[in-house]
């Protein structure tokens, strides 16, 4: 039976939390197979804070972990010094570990797929971790060079070519063959794990109106337009470069099955704009499932017990849906 292991985030954040508030929700509804990793004192903390609906045993192994008797499982990476709402080098760790035993508890069949709570970069900075996100560091413990950040919801998905740089080397950082990795990756994942035939793919352009014919920037005709012909070539339909402010203005992403945006924000505040408390973050091109919010650790209100926990349901219910068609794919 499917299992799916919940890590606590950043546990000075709003992870915690809305990982027991979104178990509490999923577990109601139905019985499913599921490990939370985090800290036994944190989860002690916020058993005394909120009201915890489903039953749980707590383990110490990779082997106990493994869910029986219809019991929620917590996986204890012992006990962290924590401080609500502040940027420490212990929770930065913590989280580090949770997601490092999430990944050995796949890597021994014992889960199907990891839902992962916000973790602060900072934090992990602080505690030495040279990783600057979960997907560099999925990407590297699977040794996955092709993987990309794609972002998930039924009004809009998009997936991005550069992910966390400053904005002053996303030039240097595109060549031809990196865009046609990303737009591979989209229709890849598109086909084979949402199960959406012949996929229409939309790439947006890197400068103001798409460099304006080399006006205003040649990386559209040197890099991307290129791209797109090679792959287009190759029975992939995909299109653009696409002006971003136009493309987003005419409502133009509903055309299309994904859009293919060059740097972070050009399409995560669109997507933020529609799906803030529904959108889900997932890692495309990984042998393994992972999915996260599309949001952050939220420090500010994080001792005030109000955080919304819809998008690490959704993010279940991604994992889930990926799950299953993977699981069919196979059985072909």
């Amino acid at each position: 039976m499917d299992n799916y292991i919940f890590t606590c985030g950043d546990i000075n954040g709003i992870g915690p939390e809305i990982s027991i508030k979104a178990i509490n929700k999923i577990y109601s509804e139905e019985k499913y197979n599921i490990t939370l990793i985090i800290p036994k004192n944190v989860f002690e903390y916020y058993e005394e804070q909120l009201s915890i609906e489903f039953p749980y045993e707590i383990c110490d192994s990779l082997l106990e972990s493994k869910i029986t008797n219809g019991k929620v499982s917590i996986f204890n990476i012992g006990d962290v010094d924590f401080n609500i709402g502040k940027i420490t080098a212990s929770s930065g760790l913590a989280s580090y570990t949770a997601i490092i035993k999430a990944y050995e508890l796949l890597k021994s069949q014992l889960g199907s797929a990891i839902i992962t709570a916000p973790i602060s970069k900072e934090a992990w900075q602080l505690g030495g971790v040279k990783y600057t996100g979960h997907t560099e560091l999925l990407g590297s413990l699977t040794g996955t060079k092709k993987h990309s950040m794609m972002f998930l919801s039924n009004r809009f998905k998009a997936i991005l070519t550069t992910i966390h740089i400053p904005i002053s080397k996303i030039s240097t950082n595109l060549t031809i063959n990196k865009v046609k990795d990303v737009i591979t990756s989209a229709h890849t994942t598109l086909e084979y794990d949402l199960k959406i035939k012949s996929p229409r793919i939309a790439v947006l352009g890197l400068n103001p109106h798409a460099g304006e014919n080399g006006q205003l920037g040649s990386e559209e005709n040197e890099i991307i337009i290129p791209a797109i012909n090679q792959l287009r070539e190759e029975g992939i339909e995909v299109e653009g470069p696409f002006v971003p402010d136009a493309f987003f203005g005419n409502k133009n992403h509903i055309k299309f099955d994904i859009t293919v945006g060059m740097y972070h924000d050009q399409v995560l505040i669109p997507f933020k704009l529609l799906n803030f408390h529904e959108g889900v973050n997932y890692t495309a091109g990984l042998p393994i499932i992972r999915t996260s919010p599309d949001h952050g650790t939220a420090f500010d209100i994080a001792r005030k017990l109000i955080a919304n926990p819809s998008s690490l349901i959704e993010s279940f219910n991604w994992a889930r849906s990926i799950v299953k068609n993977r699981n069919c794919s196979l059985a072909k």
